[in-house]
Order: structure tokens, then sequence, then C-alpha cells
């Protein structure tokens, strides 16, 4: 079971960290080019697209459970129809998102609230991106698929060698074209297709898949467990959108100082993600398969044990991490003094993030992976409530401080609900 874990965690771990290297890289580029406005540019439009994108998750995690449970069944006719219907819905969707281009836009824009000169800059970015929708929400579908069958290295590889090829696409276009922050928008796009058409080839020829016909796709039953899956995952995604936003603005009202405390905060978060999404996507992975095998409650008791354990040991040794050195880490990610001694003050609650969330981090890929959704949603939902009722009942006397007690709260009270779901209704029913 360790062994099956960690060949699932480290390559979706090094697919994760790969990711913000490119957002660095275009800002780098962007910096040498021209003003302050096109690095602002590219921030609100990478903003705009990961808004936007963020809620379409459930075209990876509904894939990846429902195709790991038919990888686990060895029935490699479900595996392609799930693969197919996702990929049709991803399509739909993008082209959506494609016709209603520009009042997503605006709206966005107006929700930023960047000011003028980079609204218009970051339209440009939005606008040329927004071609490579029916790409990335297809490769979406595409990660969630080579989870679902126990691969994590294919995506790895092809995230690794998307981001090279972008990065190089952007530097011949802006540099060697004398284009700006169209040029880095155009590498993108033509990325994004790049790998796209290389994860579906890859997985027509590795894995011999055959078309799906329409009779298996229209297939009402399968048609409503997914839409049901997906319904519950985009809501369970909406309430966490909604805390983060939240989150963010309350960080921003209390001016530019804590809200930079709080950017840098929630940057050491993401990089704990980073790994802790990586034993996530591996209990997803093999819950799903135990599922599909039918030996569930041993498999499934046995894999939350070893999970538990890996979380444990990865949650005190970022907590430590944090607590002990956290200092030097906000060091390295600015040299604004105000904001160095500010942060001294909120460096526990760095600490505590890892120690909170973890349990909830394991039991979401678990769940996903037996296609429980509905618990996630409603596990999601509480700890929502429990965030905004706290916030509003201590964020006026602790200020700060009460901003991060009811973040933590939020992450420890989906970790509770959902480890009682699994106790004492999930390994009992089955």
């Amino acid at each position: 079971m360790k062994r099956s874990i960690l060949a699932i965690a480290i390559p979706a771990i090094i697919s994760n960290i790969t990711v913000p290297m490119l957002g660095l890289v275009d800002t780098a580029i962007m910096g040498h080019v021209g003003t302050a406005t096109f690095i602002g540019a590219i921030a609100v439009g990478a903003t705009m697209f990961n808004m936007l994108y963020w809620l379409f998750a459930f075209l990876r995690m509904g894939t990846g459970g429902l195709t790991a449970q038919a990888y686990g069944a060895r029935n490699m006719g479900a595996s392609a129809t799930v693969l197919a219907r996702s990929l049709l819905i991803a399509l739909v969707i993008s082209l959506i998102l494609i016709v209603l281009q520009a009042p997503l836009a605006e709206a966005i824009l107006r929700f930023l609230d960047a000011g003028a000169d980079v609204d218009l800059e970051a339209r440009r970015y939005f606008d040329i991106c927004i071609w490579g929708a029916p790409a990335a929400l297809a490769t979406y579908v595409m990660n969630g698929w080579f989870l679902g069958m126990q691969d994590t290295r294919t995506p790895m590889w092809i995230t690794i060698a998307v981001n090279l090829i972008n990065i190089c696409l952007s530097v011949t276009f802006v540099f060697g074209m004398d284009m700006r922050i169209e040029g880095v928008a155009l590498g993108t796009v033509l990325a994004q297709w790049i790998g796209a058409v290389a994860s579906i080839v890859v997985a027509f020829v590795r894995y011999r898949l055959s078309l799906t016909s329409a009779r298996a796709l229209a297939d009402l039953q399968a048609l409503r467990r997914l839409f049901a899956i997906n319904a519950h995952i985009f809501l369970r995604t909406l309430c966490l959108v909604c805390v983060t936003v939240w989150f963010t603005r309350a960080g921003a009202a209390q001016g530019v100082i804590t809200l930079s405390v709080n950017a840098i905060m929630m940057q050491m978060f993401m990089f704990f993600s980073y790994f802790s999404d990586g034993f996530a996507y591996a209990g997803e992975a093999i819950a799903g398969k135990v599922v599909g095998e039918g030996n569930f409650v041993g498999s499934l008791r046995h894999l939350e044990r070893v999970l538990m354990r890996f979380g444990a040991v990865l949650a005190v040794a970022f907590a430590v991490a944090y607590g002990l050195g956290g200092h030097l880490i906000v060091g390295m990610l600015t040299d604004v003094a105000e904001v160095v001694d500010a942060s001294a003050t909120y460096l526990p609650w760095a600490a505590a993030v890892p120690l909170c969330g973890i349990v909830a981090f394991i039991y979401d890929g678990i769940f996903i992976g037996i296609t429980r959704t509905l618990d996630m949603l409603i596990s999601m939902l509480v700890a929502a409530i429990v965030f905004f009722g706290l916030y509003f009942l201590i964020f006026p006397i602790l200020g700060n401080h009460g901003l991060w007690l009811a973040f933590v709260t939020y992450l420890a009270v989906r970790g509770v609900i959902l480890w009682f779901v699994f106790k004492r209704q999930v390994l009992t029913i089955h």
C-alpha cells in the first residue's frame, strides 16, 4: 500500500510544483519588456482564468473517481465511456465560455477592479487565452482519467513538457517577434492545445481505447450519476471560492500591509497543498480502484490508515518548518520591512494550517474515489457556515487573528465531518 501511494503521490507532487513556475516566468517576461502595467495585467489575466476554470474542477474529480472504479473492475469499456462523456461535457462548457467571453471578461474585470490600463491589457490576454478553453478543460478531464487509471507519471511528463513549450513559445513571440502580452497569451494557448492533444493521443495509443458508441454515451442512468457527482463537486467548489474570496476581501479591508501578510501566508498554504494534494490524489485513485475490485471495507480501512500516517508526517514537518523557519520564508518572498515585521505575529497560523487541514485533504481524495460527493458538499457547506459565523462573531474583536481563527476552524470542521461520515457510515454501510 505504501509503495502504491508513493507511486501515485510523488509524480502528482512534481506536477503540482511545476505549475506555479510558469506564472513566474510569464511575470519575468513581462517585467523585462514594459511597465508595471504589463506585470499587473499578467497577474489579473491569470486570476481571471483561475477563477473561471476553478469552477469546473469537477471535470477532473468526477472523471477520476468513476474511472478508478472502472479500472478496479477491469472494465476498459466503462473507462473509455467515462472519458468520452467527460470530454463531451468539457467541450460543451468551453464552447459556452467562448460564446460568452465578452460579458464574462467584463464581469470578472469589474470585480477585480485593477484599473483602466491594467484592464485593457488583461482584456487582450483574456480574448486570446479564452480560445484555449476547450484544451484546458479537456486537460482537466485527461488528468482525472489518467489518475483513475493509477497513472500520474504520464500527466507529470506532459505537464513538464507543456510548461517548457509554453515558456519557449512565449519567449520567442515576445523577444523574437516583438510582441507584448499577446505573445505570452498566444504561447499559453498553443501550449494548452499541444498538451490536450498529446494527452488524448497517449491515452488512446497506450490503453488501446476504442471509440464509444452514441448509445453508450446516452445511457440515462450513467448520465444521471455523472451529473449528480459533478453538481455536488461544483456546488462544493462554489462554497470554497466564497470562503477564499471573502478571506482575501477581509484582508484587503484591513490595509495593504495586512493584505500582503495574508497573501504570503496563503502562498505558504498553497505550497503545502501541492504536497498534500499528491497524497489526496493517491487516495482518490486507490479508493476508487478498491471499490471497483469489490474488496471495499478491508482495503479502504487500510488505505485510510496509511494515508493518515503519511499525512501526519507531512503536516508536522510543514508545521515545524513554518513555525521555526517561517521568518526566513517571508524574507525570501518580500523585502518590505513593514510586511516582514507584521508577518511575525501571524506565523503561528501558517503553522496551524497544515495540522488543521490535512485530515480534510486526505478524506477529500478518498471520498472522490468512492464517489461520496454529496458528503463532501455537506461538509464544505457546514464548514463554510462555521467560517462566516466565526468571522462575523470574532473578527470585530480580534481583527486579522479572528479571520485566521475562522479559517483554520473551517479546515478542521471539514476534516471532522468527513472523518465521522467515513467511520460511521462509509465503512458500516459497505
